[in-house]
C-alpha cells in the first residue's frame, strides 16, 4: 500500500476510535428520549480532536454555545470538501470500464461507513423515509458514466455541482418541498455568496486539462477531462454512435438532471425534521440530529444501486463487465465520499443547508483542479494558471461571504 493511502488508512481509524470512545461517555444515547445537546458535544469533541484545539468552557453559555457551533460546521465543511473534491483520486489510474461495476462498489463502501456509523450512535431509529434521500442520489449517480463518456468529467463536474448548490441552496432558503425556510441573519451575504459559487464553476469551464503520456493507457486518463474516459473498443456503447453535438447537448442535459437530483437528496431529511419540529403524527419523535439519519439514506444508495446493477445484469444476459482492478479503488473512493457526507450532515446540523450548499458543492471542483496541477500534471500553461487563480478567488470570497452571513 502506498504511503497516502497508509495515511489515510490511519486517520480512518482514528477518526472511528476517537468518535466511540467520546460517544461512550453517554451510556443513554440509546434511549428513545436520547439528549441531542450531549450528542452535539460528542462529536464536537471528535472534531476538536481532530483539528487538535479546546475551547475555553466559560461563563455565558449561549454564546459559547453558538461559537462551538460555527467552528465544529465549518470544521465539518472543511473536511467534506476536501474529500468530496479528491474521492475521484484512488480510480485517477485504473479502468473503470462501463461503470456500472465501479458505481455498485463505490455504494458498497459508502453503506459500510454508515453502517459503522449507525454503531456509533447506538442504532438510531430507522425511518424508511429518509432512504428516498439514497434513492434520488444514487438515480443521479448513474447517470454519471454517459456523462462521462460525452462531456467528460471536468464540464460534467462543473454543470452538475452548480446545479447541485442551486437546488440545495434554493430548495433550504425558499422552503421548497415542505421543508421549513433556513434565513440566516444576513440573507444578502447568503445570496451573494451563492451567486459568487455559480461564477466560479462557470470560470472553471475555461480551464483545459491535457493527459500526460505515461507507460499504460489507463494512466493517461486526466482527473479533469474535456473528452471521453476509460474507452477501449470493448466499452464501445450508445454513446460512440452520437455525433459531437448530440454528445454535448446528451451530457450537458444529463449533468444538469444529475445536479438537480444530488441538491435534492436531503429533502427527505430535512423534512422529517421539520415535520417532528411541528409534531405531525407521521413522525413523531423523530431525531432533530442530522447524523440519525445517515444509515437509512447510505441503505437506499446500496439498495438503489443494487437493483439498478442487477437490471445491467440482466440486461447484458447474465454478462456484465467486471473490472478487479477497480475494487479497491472504488472502495477507498466509496469510504471517502461516505465520510465527505457524513460531515456534510454535521455541517447541515451546525450552520444550516443555506449555509453549507454553496460551501461543500463549489470547493471541490478547486480542490480537484489542484490535483489535476500538482499531481498529475494535467493543467498547463500561463493562461490555464491565471484562470485557475481567478477562479480560486471567486470560490474564496464566495465561501466566506455565506459563511459571514451565519455570524
Amino acid at each position: 500500500m502506498s504511503n497516502s493511502g497508509t495515511l489515510f488508512l490511519l486517520v480512518c481509524i482514528t477518526f472511528i476510535h476517537t468518535t466511540y470512545s467520546v460517544l461512550e461517555r453517554y451510556p443513554d444515547s440509546h434511549n428513545k428520549g436520547r439528549d441531542i445537546a450531549a450528542k452535539k458535544d460528542a462529536i464536537g469533541t471528535v472534531l476538536e480532536s481532530a483539528w487538535t484545539f479546546k475551547l475555553e468552557k466559560n461563563g455565558s453559555g449561549d454564546d459559547n454555545s453558538s461559537n462551538k457551533d460555527l467552528i465544529y460546521g465549518f470544521s465539518a465543511c472543511a473536511v467534506a470538501a476536501v474529500f468530496f473534491g479528491s474521492n475521484f483520486v484512488p480510480i485517477k489510474k485504473f479502468d473503470t470500464g462501463d461503470g456500472m461495476f465501479f458505481q455498485w462498489i463505490l455504494c458498497a463502501a459508502i453503506w459500510l461507513v454508515s453502517l459503522i456509523a449507525n454503531i456509533i450512535l447506538h442504532s438510531p431509529q430507522f425511518w424508511p423515509f429518509a432512504m428516498l434521500g439514497g434513492f434520488i442520489w444514487a438515480t443521479g449517480n448513474i447517470t454519471v458514466v454517459p456523462i462521462l463518456k460525452t462531456i467528460g468529467l471536468g464540464l460534467g463536474l462543473l454543470i452538475w455541482a452548480s446545479f447541485n448548490l442551486l437546488m440545495g441552496w434554493a430548495s433550504s432558503t425558499f422552503g421548497w418541498f415542505g421543508i421549513d425556510k433556513e434565513t440566516p441573519p444576513r440573507p444578502y451575504l447568503s445570496y451573494i455568496g451563492a451567486a459568487l459559487c455559480v461564477l466560479s464553476a462557470l470560470i472553471f469551464f475555461f480551464v483545459k486539462s491535457e493527459g500526460v503520456p505515461s507507460r499504460s493507457e489507463s494512466e493517461t486518463t486526466p482527473l479533469l477531462s474535456h473528452g471521453t474516459i476509460n474507452e477501449s473498443p470493448s466499452d464501445a456503447s450508445w454513446v460512440d454512435a452520437l455525433n459531437p453535438l448530440k454528445k454535448r447537448l446528451i451530457g450537458c442535459g444529463l449533468a444538469v438532471i444529475a445536479g438537480l437530483l444530488y441538491g435534492s437528496s436531503f429533502v427527505p431529511v430535512l423534512y422529517i425534521k421539520d415535520c417532528a419540529k411541528r409534531n405531525d403524527t407521521r413522525f413523531v419523535g423523530a431525531s432533530q440530529f442530522d447524523l440519525d439519519y445517515v444509515f437509512a439514506q447510505f441503505s437506499g444508495i446500496f439498495l438503489t444501486s443494487t437493483v439498478y446493477f442487477l437490471i445491467y445484469c440482466a440486461v447484458m444476459k447474465n454478462r456484465p463487465k467486471i473490472y478487479p482492478q477497480a475494487v479497491l479503488p472504488g472502495f477507498v473512493s466509496g469510504i471517502m465520499w461516505g465520510i465527505a457526507t457524513c460531515c456534510w450532515f454535521l455541517a447541515n446540523h451546525y450552520l444550516s443547508a443555506a449555509v453549507s450548499f454553496p460551501i461543500i458543492t463549489a470547493v471541490p471542483g478547486l480542490i480537484a483542479a489542484f490535483w489535476g496541477v500538482v499531481l498529475f500534471k494535467e493543467i498547463k500553461g500561463l493562461k490555464n494558471y491565471i484562470t485557475l487563480i481567478v477562479a480560486f478567488c471567486f470560490v474564496v470570497a464566495g465561501s466566506l461571504t455565506t459563511a459571514f452571513s451565519k455570524v
